[in-house]
């Protein structure tokens, strides 16, 4: 398993940035050739692989126009071809699912699905008509990333132990020095983003080779539960990443603030150029309504949120070999009642961090994830297995009379859910409540099976005594 690391760049001269940034841009003008050339219908009926490209633009002398290094551009040709691979990829996903839809017979799956792998839909109507509504004509928008070779760039540590990296910039034999914030160098291949006066350097690593792959996980299966409140809350009652809501209300509060002045402020400016005061609405444009500071603001948000859930993961794995989740990958339907501003902070719930951050900790520290059917574990008692109430933290479960903490009665029967013979984890939520309600009814009536025969029943009428003993 390999993972992403990034080191930033420390006080990173104007003069080096603004080289970078030429050479991204001139970089972006070769992404936007490939997008144009090969993807589309045309570009995927040729069959070109990169270094095909590669070669034809050497022929043809198309790479003159670039004005780069070769091995920048080359680079450049094929990340844009893997990018474009990955996006008739997700198209065919869908396509899949339509053959699905359409026919039963194995043969004519088989078939759709053969030519479908091997790029030869354009001569099915079907096919091409479904590949035409599911993959759109790709564009490019990328103009601030540099793809730097492994074996091109190097690093050196300077007397006062800061780390510098060398990458190749316009002219050859001409490196540029990037001074780094951290002490490890990075290696392999490096994908260079500039981020408003900013570099960051992206590379992969060993997730062996990580110090929180050498911690080991503990030695119980636990069930946690995902909120919002807090990251994780498992089984035991333990509460992990209580920061959490209080990072994204914080943010999600900011932000509609700041996006209402901004409103405002945009208002002013096309006032103003309606007005003919271009003048007036340029300065606001220009100073007022950037986003240089806006994307800084939220990459460092999103950078606390990470690290917030990624921590509350490692504790809650520091005690489970087994660690059971809820499956919350599931669009939920519906009209929400809850109000504006609530639905406005659940809307930044980063529920796919902590599931991301779940499989890569549990993957790394060798235990195990298991993934269940979340249906109603958070309306349901985990004593008696009744619906009840769920109000803020708090559940009431009118069977018992007990109110529980809500997040932790959620771990509990998440935990159970693991063992659950009934319930699967694609079983559609209105057939779960169903099975739920099927056991209570069980419980309450004291039926041994469901399926009890009116006989039965009229013969424990008759013995009363006997029925109260078996009662």
């Amino acid at each position: 398993m390999t993972v992403t690391r990034i080191a930033y760049s420390d006080r990173l001269n104007a003069g080096k940035y603004t080289a970078l940034v030429e050479q991204a841009s001139r970089l972006g003008r070769v992404r936007s050739l490939v997008w144009q050339r090969y993807g589309s219908i045309a570009g995927v009926g040729s069959g070109l692989t990169d270094r095909q490209v590669r070669d034809r633009w050497l022929a043809d002398g198309t790479h003159v126009q670039f004005g780069v290094l070769a091995n920048a551009w080359k680079e450049t040709v094929r990340d844009a071809m893997a990018d474009v691979a990955a996006n008739l990829a997700s198209a065919k996903v869908e396509v899949r699912r339509a053959i699905t839809r359409r026919t039963t017979d194995p043969v004519e799956r088989k078939r759709m699905f053969t030519a479908l792998k091997a790029d030869r839909w354009a001569v099915d109507p079907f096919l091409a008509r479904q590949m035409r509504k599911h993959w759109k004509r790709g564009r490019n928008r990328t103009h601030d990333q540099i793809v730097v070779r492994a074996d091109q760039h190097n690093t050196v540590t300077d007397a006062r132990g800061r780390l510098w990296l060398a990458v190749p910039g316009l002219q050859r034999r001409k490196m540029v020095k990037i001074p780094l914030s951290s002490t490890v160098a990075p290696t392999g291949t490096l994908r260079l983003m500039l981020r408003g006066g900013r570099v960051e350097v992206h590379y992969q690593i060993d997730a062996s080779q990580m110090r929180s792959s050498l911690r080991p996980c503990g030695d119980r299966t636990v069930g946690v539960d995902k909120g919002y409140t807090e990251a994780l809350t498992d089984s035991d009652g333990g509460r992990h990443g209580g920061r959490l809501g209080q990072l994204l209300s914080s943010e999600s509060d900011r932000l509609k603030e700041r996006n209402r002045r901004r409103a405002k402020l945009r208002s002013i400016a096309n006032t103003a150029a309606r007005r003919g005061d271009h003048a007036k609405a340029h300065r606001i444009r220009a100073n007022n309504l950037g986003t240089v500071k806006r994307e800084r603001q939220a990459a460092r948000h999103r950078a606390r949120v990470r690290t917030e859930i990624f921590t509350a993961v490692h504790r809650a794995v520091d005690k489970a070999a087994t660690v059971v989740a809820g499956d919350l990958t599931k669009r939920f339907a519906g009209r929400r009642t809850l109000g504006r501003n609530v639905n406005r902070r659940l809307a930044a719930w980063a529920k796919g961090v902590t599931a991301e951050a779940l499989t890569n900790v549990s993957e790394r520290r060798g235990s195990a994830l298991v993934h269940v059917n979340a249906a109603y574990t958070s309306q349901a008692c985990h004593r008696c297995g009744r619906l009840g109430r769920r109000s803020g933290d708090r559940f009431h479960c009118t069977a018992c009379g007990v109110v529980w903490q809500a997040d932790v009665n959620a771990a509990i029967n998440i935990l159970q859910r693991a063992g659950d013979p009934d319930i699967a984890l694609h079983t559609p939520h209105h057939k779960v409540k169903q099975i739920l309600q099927d056991r209570t009814d069980r419980h309450r009536t004291r039926l041994p099976v469901q399926d009890s025969s009116p006989a039965t029943a009229e013969r424990r009428a008759n013995n009363p005594n006997r029925s109260a003993m078996s009662n």
